[in-house]
């Protein structure tokens, strides 16, 4: 199953569910089979996902264009969003870092939050920022000091991320690292959560960072030194992990963006997260 955020004509935000038909909005599901499921995504997932909602979209008549409608982020307030850093080999290498020996994780904050097609803003205190595409781990069950064979079950699907970084902030000191990482605009996600039965090959994913429709760095999952399963049963042994909880976990390499720039991230399989670049005045 896919589920998505889509914006009304009032600009609300409104959950939907992906279907080969169409995108079905979930309150027009409720409309017609008069149910009562939650209509945004993050409730959902805290409801506990079900292939039920799954079939009462494909029962509902209302069917909607891809094309035809605006998609936000999927949800607005993750009671956690960590990052990871440095968790391809490849990236260690091109930042001359050294490499990390545990997953090297970060917090972000929710006011980073935006969606497809939503603008990234530079901020005035930043020459460099970069951008970084991201595969997404979303929590779907409370997760406390779980093993790594144990890990998929917790996790309510993936999705793309881009990831941005205020690199010369960064680069002055390493305890800057959460300014860098948390202006505004700084996380999209979406446009779809895809549920884990949907993706059989995670480890064989290809994670691509793009800029302006040209590939500045691609990986493949099982290339990540601290994969998935193995990020959500480390992180459950730190803080109890959230319906919701997003883990960002790492990419395969960052691109500068600049004013005009279109940022992008393509996963195999998962699709295409695109958004524009401005820089802001003050």
């Amino acid at each position: 199953m896919r589920l998505c955020t889509i914006r009304t004509e009032q600009q609300s935000e409104q959950a939907a569910v992906v279907t080969t038909q169409g995108i079905v909005p979930v309150a027009a599901i409720n409309a017609h089979l008069g149910k009562a499921w939650p209509v945004n995504v993050y409730d959902i997932i805290v409801q506990g996902l079900s292939t039920e909602l799954l079939r009462d979209a494909r029962a509902t008549p209302v069917k909607l264009a891809a094309d035809t409608v605006q998609f936000g982020p999927l949800y607005r307030h993750p009671r956690k969003i960590l990052g990871i850093g440095l968790n391809y080999r490849d990236h260690a290498a091109d930042l001359d870092a050294p490499y990390p020996t545990e997953p090297a994780s970060f917090m972000k904050c929710d006011n980073t939050i935006i969606g497809p097609g939503d603008v990234i803003e530079l901020p005035s205190q930043s020459q460099r920022v970069t951008a970084e595409a991201e595969i997404g781990v979303i929590i779907g069950k409370t997760c406390r000091r779980v093993t790594e064979d144990k890990a998929q079950s917790y996790i309510a699907g993936y999705c793309l991320i881009i990831d941005m970084t205020a690199e010369d902030i960064l680069q002055q000191n390493p305890r800057f690292l959460t300014r860098s990482k948390n202006f505004d605009t700084f996380f999209s996600f979406g446009p779809e959560l895809i549920t884990t039965d949907e993706v059989t090959d995670l480890l064989g994913l290809k994670v691509g960072t793009w800029k302006n429709n040209t590939l500045h760095r691609e990986n493949v999952v099982s290339n990540m030194a601290f994969p998935p399963l193995c990020l959500v049963a480390f992180h459950s042994h730190v803080a109890t992990l959230f319906p919701g909880d997003i883990i960002s976990t790492g990419t395969p390499g960052a691109v500068v963006i600049e004013d005009g720039d279109v940022a992008q991230c393509r996963i195999s399989g998962l699709g295409e997260l695109c958004n524009p670049v401005r820089r802001r005045d003050q």
